[in-house]
């Protein structure tokens, strides 16, 4: 499988089911401050674990705060193409080992890749998790953010199609304050979802807000009351996201995403075509036997 090839040639886990990542997300639940430092040498800046259809994906430089640097942004890129390439994978659960979800980008280390605008492409093998550069994903991501979730880290976040907090969680984009600015989708994503002077409070700013806060604007769907437990409730909505038809769930996603960047009438006279294909699936098929059956159906994504 690519998946299992790019954990471990290019992450630097063994196999998927017994590396570090494995026993870091069976110890998550047993804290409250959310996923412990690993044991021994650090394998990587992400870890991976797949369970059967859901793939856990952890950011893993906990030491610096998870600041994303450009190794870890090459290894998340390379991570997201293995999911959308992965016919087992059907959800995908984003979090960050450590106090913090992700407390933004490493300047320093992305200075050079920005002035020689090495980050305006992606290459072969990549699929930008951010959705600023295509090509673009087609299945869902759900996540779980705890401590400090602010810059790039936060726009990751908002880059998700569901999005959990913990109760500790706090979000901000402080980039005006250093001469820089959100450039990762904030100015978009947030002012779409909030509305414009909710999310202008907070971009022009550089004020941090709570989960609660986020809850309220609209960009947080559940809040967890501790790290392990916005974990347990992301897992729990990416295995629900597993559990349905496949090829349904991309339809869903592409008929969403191009009401937003098409348009309206372009996605709805597009809504007839889409259902007719989906009642030519197997799919189709086994949701109609397993109704009658009275039982959960089985869905293999044809």
């Amino acid at each position: 499988m690519l998946f299992e090839k790019l954990t471990r040639r290019q992450v630097g886990l063994g196999a998927i089911a017994a590396g570090v990542g494995t026993l870091a997300l069976d110890a998550y639940g047993q804290t409250s401050g959310g996923p412990p430092a690993h044991a021994g040498e650090p394998l990587s800046k992400i870890t991976v674990e797949k369970r059967e259809h859901v793939l856990l994906l952890g950011l893993n430089r906990p030491e610096q705060g998870n600041r994303v640097d450009p190794e870890m942004f090459q290894l998340l890129s390379k991570a997201y193409f293995a999911y959308e390439e992965d016919r087992e994978l059907r959800s995908l659960v984003l979090f960050g080992h450590g106090s913090n979800f992700c407390q933004g980008i490493d300047v320093e280390a992305f200075a050079d890749v920005i002035r020689s605008h090495a980050d305006e492409a992606m290459p072969p093998g990549a699929i930008d998790p951010w959705s600023k550069i295509g090509p673009r994903r087609t299945k869902p991501v759900v996540v779980a953010a705890h401590g400090d979730t602010f810059n790039i880290g936060h726009e990751l976040f908002l880059a998700a199609d569901i999005r959990v907090a913990a109760s500790n969680t706090r979000f901000a984009n402080t980039e005006n304050m250093s001469a820089r600015m959100p450039a990762s989708g904030a100015t978009i994503r947030f002012v779409r979802e909030a509305g414009w002077g909710q999310a202008m409070r907070y971009l022009l700013t550089g004020d941090a807000f709570s989960a609660d806060e986020a809850y309220r604007l609209g960009t947080v769907q559940e809040i967890g009351s501790s790290a392990a437990d916005a974990f347990t409730r992301a897992l729990d909505l990416a295995n629900k996201i597993a559990a349905c038809a496949p090829l349904s769930i991309k339809a869903t996603l592409a008929s969403a995403h191009m009401a937003i960047d098409e348009g309206e009438p372009k996605a709805i006279s597009q809504l007839i075509p889409q259902r007719r294909v989906l009642y030519g699936t197997n799919d189709f098929k086994e949701g109609l036997l397993a109704g009658k059956e009275r039982r959960r159906p089985i869905y293999r994504g044809d």
